[in-house]
């Protein structure tokens, strides 16, 4: 379901030509109480890839209290949200440098035109999507 979740929001992210510094993982259990989780990045991104790793270390970070509750539902949010133009370019030293946006852009334009269901993650082959919600232009 993460992995469903991260590719609808990222590509939003691109469609919007922003990019994200945090990103929040939002719970609930079955007692109805709430938890959320964040996470900021050393830097702006809107690549898939980037995105769905932090979020899966917040979700391995809070199974513990998710096996003691019972998740019943699951969010993301994406926030520190700036314009693609404006990007501060920095020296790869110490870190590796993001994923070719390559990949990210081929998955947009094929869903684009043949629709989001023309195309998904290996891990999501024969799983419910889950519901889809109607957006808005920006």
């Amino acid at each position: 379901m993460l992995a469903g979740l991260v590719d609808r929001v990222a590509r939003r992210l691109r469609k919007g030509e922003r990019l994200c510094r945090t990103v929040v993982l939002r719970l609930r259990f079955g007692d109805w109480t709430r938890a959320t989780r964040s996470h900021t990045l050393p830097r702006p991104t809107d690549n898939t890839e980037t995105l769905l790793g932090a979020l899966r270390s917040l979700l391995d970070a809070a199974m513990p209290l998710i096996r003691d509750k019972n998740i019943t539902l699951i969010g993301v949010s994406l926030s520190g949200l700036d314009s693609g133009e404006t990007l501060q370019l920095e020296l790869p030293f110490d870190r590796p440098v993001d994923p070719p946006r390559a990949l990210d852009a081929a998955l947009d334009t094929i869903r684009e035109r043949y629709g989001t269901s023309a195309i998904t993650r290996a891990v999501l082959l024969g799983k419910d999507p889950g519901m889809s919600m109607p957006t808005l232009p920006d």
